[in-house]
């Protein structure tokens, strides 16, 4: 379709589609890459509508974006800056965010499928950190659910920023009802442990099926956080109850670590059966086989997207072009192909067996019936704010779109405007930022 009222730059390359979602100085839309017919979210900014200080917190969200690559976060495809716009190509998510999923759970998930969903968090989060990389704005609105793969993976790094252990930082940011004690006091705090509170919200929210701080109003919202002061219904188990005790913990020092939450027994029984995340979204093209290498290679040059020096060095160089996403975007659909193959046959076989032992015992019922899905369909928003963090004033232009060498691969944001004003548990929480 028709890109009237974009760059050039992106015409040629994505068909845009329908707009997905709206904020002060962004849109995001549904496209589909050219040569790949493949589905990715556009995130368009207008740079003609960002000051000094909001182009160097896009400069520092785009950064964190290259640096998290991990299979339980949504991936940066490509970053093309232009004269007034830039577009950052993402991986556009097949199922709804977690705040839908548990808003249709009165009561919470099982602890079955709040431990499944909760451990892929907690490695996202655990990835982050190592990297030295805080997220601030943990909650269900911020993770998507990729049906297709069978796994969530967090979004949104709008209020992200990079940290040195041991030094804290100064900005508070984030929405209200997942926000950590001192954030919302204005002081200076430890990264690490604000993501650990959020994640306890997270958790609670999980099992218990609302909030665990969300009043009526904002001002009681904010006591009930300072009290730490909430309450665990009687079916969620004591394992699961101690879990989210430790990490809603008004002294972040007293706060569980990540490495503690991650071995938590509640958290570690039932790994069996996980997706095999580690190969899907592709990190590095290591996880292709020399032959399928070859043959994206070969497909890319006949169709003249680059010659094969082109697409060599640019994988070399970790860049985020279009030569890139093109290779990723076909190395992602064949690992998806081998993938499905190597399920079909093992349920066929499963469905074999199946079969014949239904057929040596005389049931009747020969049919296998897979419960149906209720996850709703995700529509990637934009975020309306960005907050003022700690660091210093950048520019845009083509940095944004350099190679990042520290590792080698790409990932997605994708922000989200409030849709309320917080002020319900049934409602999407609002973001705030408080200039110090």
């Amino acid at each position: 379709m028709s890109v009237g009222g974009y760059d050039g730059k992106i015409a040629g390359l994505y068909d845009l589609e329908e707009t997905l979602g709206r904020g002060h100085y962004a849109v995001v839309k549904l496209a589909r890459h050219v040569f790949t017919g493949e589905k990715v979210a556009v995130k368009v900014i207008d740079k003609m509508k960002l000051d000094e200080v909001s182009r160097a917190h896009l400069f520092q969200e785009v950064r964190c974006m290259k640096l998290v690559q991990h299979p339980h976060v949504v991936r940066l495809y490509e970053v093309i800056d232009t004269q007034t716009k830039l577009y950052l190509v993402l991986e556009w998510a097949d199922g709804g965010d977690m705040y839908d999923y548990i808003m249709k759970h009165e009561n919470g998930l099982d602890e079955g499928a709040a431990c499944k969903y909760f451990r892929q968090i907690v490695h996202a989060i655990s990835f982050c950190h190592k990297l030295h990389v805080v997220h601030r704005d943990l909650k269900p609105e911020n993770v998507v659910f990729f049906e297709k793969l069978g796994v969530v993976k967090l979004t949104d790094f709008g209020f992200s920023n990079k940290f040195c252990p041991g030094q804290k930082l100064e900005t508070s940011c984030g929405s209200l009802a997942y926000s950590a004690p001192e954030i919302l006091l204005g002081d200076s705090y430890d990264a690490p442990a604000v993501d650990i509170w959020s994640l306890g919200v997270i958790l609670y929210m999980l099992v218990c099926g609302h909030a665990p701080f969300q009043e009526a109003n904002d001002s009681e919202t904010l006591t009930m956080i300072m009290d730490c002061k909430y309450t665990i219904p009687e079916y969620v188990s004591q394992p699961c109850r101690s879990l989210i005790a430790r990490m809603l913990i008004r002294d972040p020092g007293k706060r569980s670590t990540l490495e503690d939450i991650a071995g938590d027994p509640w958290l570690t029984e039932g790994v069996i059966g996980e997706p095999k995340a580690e190969v899907l979204p592709l990190v590095s093209r290591q996880h292709l086989t020399e032959e399928d290498h070859a043959h994206i290679i070969h497909k890319m040059v006949s169709g003249n997207i680059a010659s094969m020096e082109e697409i060599l060095d640019g994988l070399d160089r970790n860049e985020y072009s279009h030569i890139t996403a093109t290779y990723f975007l076909l190395a992602e659909r064949k690992l998806r192909s081998t993938r499905n193959q190597h399920a079909n046959s093992i349920n066929n076989s499963t469905t074999s067996s199946i079969m014949a032992a239904r057929k040596g015992s005389g049931s009747l019922d020969d049919s296998i019936c897979p419960p149906p899905s209720d996850s709703p369909k995700f529509m990637p928003t934009t975020t309306q704010q960005i907050s003022k963090d700690d660091m210093s004033n950048g520019v845009l232009h083509n940095k944004l779109s350099e190679p990042n060498g520290d590792i080698e691969s790409r990932n997605q944001v994708l922000g989200g405007p409030s849709k309320s004003n917080g002020l319900a548990s049934t409602h999407r929480s609002k973001k705030y930022i408080l200039t110090q």
